[in-house]
Order: structure tokens, then sequence, then C-alpha cells
């Protein structure tokens, strides 16, 4: 949920900061691009923080070396959120992150219906995160 909380405040943020007078987020598409850049840097951040043990035990078994799926995955939300930020590479940018949410899901499915916990928290129940997946995709879409 903590990530949602992420996107949708900065995009405000964003926003109003480009109704006061910065022009890069003048628009609701670089204010976007902006807030789904955010939102990977947070969401990627947990790859190497306390999170990790967490992160690892949400990888489905049948993936392998569950730890260093972690740190790639970790890898990509940072170079996909930066990709997302500079005009020339924003499309590429967004496809690679929508393609990352997809292949990432299943370790969201087996977190719900495995019960682990998130930095001591249930995981969120997989009706909530599947509409979370569908915002977040549409998000990045939209960003690119």
């Amino acid at each position: 949920m903590a990530p949602f909380i992420v996107l949708v405040l900065s995009f405000l943020l964003f926003r109003i900061s480009g109704s006061f007078g910065i022009p890069y987020f003048d628009g609701w598409e670089t204010s976007l691009r902006g807030a789904v850049a955010l939102m990977f840097l947070f969401t990627a951040s947990a790859h190497w923080g306390k999170r990790r043990r967490d992160l690892v035990k949400m990888v489905p078994s049948n993936v392998p070396n569950p730890e260093f799926m972690v740190t790639i995955t970790g890898i990509l939300e940072i170079i996909g959120a930066i990709g997302l930020l500079i005009p020339f590479t924003s499309n590429i940018a967004s496809i690679g992150l929508a393609l990352l949410l997809i292949i990432m899901f299943p370790a969201n499915i087996n977190a719900a219906r495995k019960g682990i916990t998130i930095a001591g928290k249930p995981a969120t129940p997989l009706f909530l995160r599947t509409i979370l997946q569908i915002i977040f995709l549409t998000a990045v879409i939209l960003a690119g």
C-alpha cells in the first residue's frame, strides 16, 4: 500500500509545484513520470534494506536464485525510474517497467497465498494487490 501512497501524494505534489511555476511539472504527464519514478525508487530501496529477506521469501520456489532475482529486479526498477525522467528514453522505460510489473506479479501472488509478512505486516491480500497492480500498470503506461 505504501507504493500507492507514494505514487498519489508525489503526483499531487508535482502537479502543485507545476502550478506554482516549476516548468517540468507543468503538465500531468511529466508529473506522473516523476511520481512513477519516485514510486519505483521507493520500492527499489526495499531490495537492499530491512525488507530484503521478506522480498526473497516472496519469490516463487520455481524461480532459481531468489537473492539474485531480488537484486536484479531492484536494479531494473532504478534504471526504469531514471529512464522515465529522460524524455528520449521514457517510452522504452515505460514498456520495461510495465513488463517488470507483470513478471514480478507472481511473487505478490505467492506472498498473499503463503501469508508471507513484509516488515512484520501481512502481505497485501490478493484482490487488493491485483487492483493496485492494474493501477501501477496504468500509471506506468500513461507516464511513457
